[in-house]
């Protein structure tokens, strides 16, 4: 079991307070799924995830940035930006749920997806990346239908004209 004394997760697992709004990377967000060999450890480190997530806008839980087909309220907002050089476009995403585990789920599709160009979100097979974490196991199938839906409404954002 991957914890220390008193059923806490490592302290690189429980981000402090400064650190809780730097979202994990896909490859990190691997990483401590391998560390951790316990599915309540990994429960708990989805919905840390989540507390990560870059705040969504008041404003922003509408209509327009609703994803369909999720048990949960989930929102996703999609900003086209330029990428550092000034030159291809790329997709910066921003998302919540009203629930705490769906949170984390948000937060893994973000790393996958956000901040690349739209031809490398379309060459990214998310569902294959939520397989080998374990994940496509232990959701249920509304859980999996909602992950789905994410993952469709990203694509279809990064399908969408410039």
């Amino acid at each position: 079991m991957a914890s220390s004394g008193g059923g806490r997760l490592y302290s690189v697992l429980q981000p402090s307070p400064a650190e809780r709004r730097t979202l994990a990377t896909i490859e990190t967000i691997r990483a401590d799924f391998a560390f951790l060999d316990d599915w309540d450890d990994r429960y708990r480190y989805l919905i840390e995830l989540g507390h990560a997530l870059e705040p969504l806008p008041a404003e922003a839980h509408n209509e327009t940035n609703r994803v369909r087909g999720c048990v949960s309220q989930v929102w996703l907002e999609c900003e086209a930006r330029r990428d550092a050089g000034g030159g291809g476009r790329i997709l910066h995403f921003r998302g919540d749920s009203d629930s705490h585990l769906v949170r984390g789920l948000v937060a893994i599709a973000i790393a996958l997806y956000s901040d690349h160009t739209p031809e490398a979100i379309l060459a990214t097979d998310a569902l294959t990346t939520f397989r080998e974490l374990g994940l496509e196991q232990h959701l249920t199938p509304q859980r999996s239908n909602g992950v789905r839906s994410m993952i469709e409404r990203i694509r279809a954002d990064a399908y969408a004209p410039a």
